[in-house]
């Protein structure tokens, strides 16, 4: 479960403003301890694999894959709170910690740099 929870902030992360009149996604993961996650690549890298469609997928990281794109797209608005600050903190965790997955997940999912873009300025160098 604390994978899912880095690939839904993952997907989330790469995503960008939904309908306020819309669903909001689960907060099923949201007690996951996200440094636990970040901390250990074991954890980490299988979900991002996943989601590049390099490794196989966890039920929890398919229906997380899911959503990656409308994320991005809106904005995060089906997010709650703690999922919109989870999200920043796994996106600065890859910006300033895993660069080469960052870029190849920025490939794939906003070739563009439409949306992904302003995350690097933000968080750039930010302690996560």
């Amino acid at each position: 479960m604390k994978s899912y929870i880095v690939l839904c902030v993952l997907s989330v992360a790469v995503m960008a403003l939904a309908r306020p009149e819309e669903a909001q996604y689960t907060d099923r993961y949201d007690n996951v301890d996200l440094d636990e996650v970040l901390g250990n690549r074991r954890l980490l890298v299988p979900y991002i694999k996943c989601v590049l469609d390099e490794g196989k997928c966890a039920p929890d990281a398919k229906e997380l894959k899911e959503h990656i794109r409308e994320a991005l797209e809106n904005k995060c608005a089906k997010c709650n709170e703690a999922q919109k600050k989870g999200t920043r903190r796994v996106i600065g965790h890859l910006i300033n910690h895993e660069a080469d997955y960052w870029n190849q997940l920025t490939a794939k999912y906003d070739p563009e740099r439409k949306f992904t873009a302003k995350y690097e300025k933000e968080l750039k160098e930010i302690t996560v």
